[in-house]
């Protein structure tokens, strides 16, 4: 018989209210979710305390669903009501973590993993039974998602803040150099470059056919004549890079979900040429989960690694890191590579994240 002491009431019931937070705060994220993507936030901030009837209808959205969400939201304590006027209101100081104006900071963006991550839950509970991974098609929304995701945390800051922290990229992106974002997505970050540096050759790689023809689409809207997208599996990158090839090679939040990483890093060492940068955008966490019990959304990252990140690496057959797979790991899989300069740098708008600033 294993004995754990004695039991400990207070305890216990503090664990119950935190698990009622916890639920709570679950059913609550899928409704901010809701509100960003039908831009209820955006309207409210924007009106006066209002009914449920002139939000829907300032929102073109049916009052009865309007309703509801607002409940929830009021007992959520998101939302102000006036139970006299019955009228809503959202706060300043809420309204500057939810609405599409708080740049970074909007929280909403990030809502949407968890009802995301919920589409999967049933084959997830399959490969805790037998193993495996999920292929990134089963996610619906995870490019819509992640693209709005790297524009608040990347794009809107890679111009002023990130570049400038390269020492000599912005003058050589100016002059002209080649230039390959590998994990591309629907290139909002090298679409961007691309657009404000036109002397610079760029190329986006990335698994997904959408995202590219996503990709492509953004290009000829902006039209954008340096850049071209294709459809690659970068699982041994190390065959197919070119060596000494590009000037500068980024990767945004994407290393660790490859089925094998290391060929990645190993043809990112091979495909750069002797005086390039490699920008490698990565969490910024440990694997050890006693090392990240302070993280602000370390719940959150592990979820989102047990839910995506995890398994579309395990589908492949790979080694499956997984969102934290920590700066430990990175580093050492850096200098496996071949890589012996690194600078990590971090940012006052991402906490979430690390920058890995890399030289040959």
């Amino acid at each position: 018989m294993c004995l754990k002491g004695e039991f400990n009431n207070s305890k216990s019931e503090a664990f119950g209210e935190h698990i009622l937070t916890m639920l709570n705060g679950g059913a609550l994220a899928i409704m901010i979710s809701i509100g960003h993507r039908t831009g209820l936030f955006d309207i409210m901030d924007e009106l006066p305390p209002s009914s449920s009837e002139q939000i829907a209808e300032a929102a073109g959205l049916n009052e009865r669903y309007v309703r509801e969400w607002l409940g929830a939201l009021t007992t959520g304590k998101i939302v102000d009501y006036d139970p006299e006027t019955k009228k809503y209101n959202i706060p300043v100081e809420h309204a500057v973590y939810l609405t599409r104006k708080s740049g970074p900071d909007n929280i909403g963006v990030f809502s949407q993993y968890i009802p995301l991550m919920g589409t999967v839950e049933d084959k997830i509970i399959e490969c805790f039974k037998n193993g495996g991974g999920i292929s990134y098609t089963e996610y619906t929304r995870f490019h819509e998602v992640m693209a709005e995701d790297s524009e608040q945390s990347i794009v809107s800051s890679l111009i002023d803040v990130i570049l400038p922290s390269i020492p000599g990229i912005v003058e050589k992106l100016n002059k002209g150099i080649s230039v390959i974002d590998l994990g591309c997505g629907r290139g909002k970050a090298v679409n961007l470059m691309a657009s404000l540096f036109p002397k610079s050759k760029f190329t986006g790689y990335d698994l997904s056919e959408k995202a590219i023809e996503f990709a492509k689409r953004d290009s000829n809207k902006m039209k954008i004549n340096n850049i071209r997208f294709e459809t690659v599996d970068l699982t041994y990158f190390h065959e197919i890079a070119a060596e000494n090839s590009f000037d500068f090679i980024t990767t945004f939040d994407a290393v660790h979900d490859q089925a094998r990483p290391d060929n990645l890093l190993k043809g990112i060492y091979k495909a750069l040429k002797n005086d390039g940068t490699y920008l490698m955008q990565d969490i910024s966490a440990s694997g050890e989960p006693h090392k990240n019990m302070e993280l602000p959304v370390g719940p959150m990252l592990y979820t989102i690694s047990t839910m995506h990140c995890m398994p579309v690496s395990l589908s492949q057959g790979g080694f499956g890191l997984g969102t934290m797979w920590g700066r430990e790991k990175a580093m050492e899989m850096l200098s496996e590579a071949g890589f012996n300069k690194i600078d990590i740098v971090n940012f006052d708008h991402d906490f979430q994240n690390d920058y890995y600033i890399i030289k040959k």
